[in-house]
C-alpha cells in the first residue's frame, strides 16, 4: 500500500503507507524523528546529525548534508528519505529522487516548522506525538517575557561565518527567530546569507553582534575582532542550535530567548 503526499516544496511524493526504513539528511529533522519515537525506523543519518547522541551514534552515516554517499544509501535500501531545501544540495537531491521517495521541507518561519512537524507525524504514523510536540512548543513561545525596551528596539547582526564574514539576513529562519527574540536585523535589506565586509558592518552600527556557535564555531576569542569593527556594540556568543534548529529542539528556544531578552533589556554584560 502506498500514499502520495505534497511536500513543502510543492512536490508530490509517493511512498509506502507505513515507511520502515528512513534516512534523514538534516540534523534538526533527525532529532525530531527520534523524538517522535522512530528509533527503529531511522536507518541512516548525516555526519552532522549529533542529537540525540546516544541514538545517532548507532546509525549508519551516509555522508554530509551536501555530499551524500550514494553507494552507502543504496546499500541501506531506504523506503523514505527526508531532506530540506536549504540545507541539502539540489544535485544530490535530484539524484536521490530518481531512486527513492524524497520528502523535502522548506522552512523560513515557526509556522513552516509546525507544518513540517505535523506533516512528518502524518507520514510516519506519529500524528499524536507530533501534535503533542507542536502544542508544547507553541505554549513555550506564548510564555515569552514581555519586551520592555526603554528606548528603541535593539539592532543586531547575526554572524554564521568568518573569512569571509557571513550573516543571516532576510528570508531565513534565523532572521525570523531574531524577530521572535525582539531585535531588528541590520541586514534586513539583504537576502539569505550574504558575505559582508567589515566596512559594511561598521556602517550599520548594530547595537548587538551575535556570534553563532554554528556552523562556524565562534568563541570568546573572536569577540575582540568584532569589537574592533564596532566598538560600541555588545558582542555575544549565542547558541546557534536554538536559533536555527527548526524541529523538536525548539522546545528549548523560548526559555533561552527569555534569558537573552532579560539580559538585553537590563543591559547586563552578555
Amino acid at each position: 500500500m502506498s500514499k502520495t503526499i505534497i511536500d513543502q516544496t510543492g512536490q508530490a511524493v509517493t511512498m509506502l503507507l507505513h515507511p520502515r526504513r528512513i534516512i534523514s539528511l538534516v540534523p534538526s529533522q533527525t532529532m525530531l524523528l527520534f523524538d517522535l519515537g522512530l528509533d527503529t525506523e531511522i536507518i541512516g543519518v548525516t555526519r552532522f546529525c549529533i542529537h540525540p547522541g546516544e541514538k545517532v551514534s548507532h546509525k549508519v552515516r551516509i555522508g554530509g548534508t551536501k555530499d551524500f554517499d550514494f553507494h552507502k544509501i543504496a546499500s541501506l535500501n531506504p523506503d523514505l528519505i527526508i531532506g530540506n531545501k536549504e540545507e541539502n544540495y539540489e544535485e544530490g537531491i535530484s539524484e536521490l529522487k530518481k531512486h527513492y521517495p524524497v520528502w523535502m521541507s522548506d522552512i523560513n518561519t515557526l509556522e513552516d516548522a509546525y507544518e513540517m512537524m505535523k506533516a512528518l507525524g502524518e507520514i510516519t504514523n506519529k500524528e499524536n506525538e507530533a501534535e503533542s510536540l507542536i502544542n508544547e512548543i507553541k505554549l513555550s513561545f506564548s510564555k515569552l517575557s514581555i519586551i520592555n525596551y526603554q528606548l528603541s528596539i535593539p539592532s543586531c547582526a547575526y554572524f554564521i561565518w568568518r573569512k569571509p564574514y557571513m550573516v543571516a539576513a532576510s528570508d531565513s529562519f534565523i532572521d525570523h527567530m531574531l524577530g521572535v527574540l525582539g531585535v531588528r536585523n541590520v541586514f534586513e535589506s539583504h537576502s539569505r546569507y550574504p558575505a559582508v565586509t567589515a566596512e559594511q558592518i561598521a556602517a550599520l552600527k548594530p547595537d548587538l553582534i551575535f556570534l553563532s556557535s554554528e556552523p562556524y564555531s565562534f568563541t570568546d576569542r573572536h569577540k575582540a575582532e568584532f569589537k574592533s569593527i564596532c566598538p560600541d556594540a555588545r558582542v555575544v556568543i549565542v547558541n546557534g542550535e536554538l536559533f536555527s534548529w527548526y524541529g523538536s529542539h525548539l522546545r528549548y528556544t523560548a526559555a533561552y530567548f527569555t534569558d537573552l531578552r532579560r539580559m538585553i533589556e537590563e543591559g547586563q554584560n552578555l
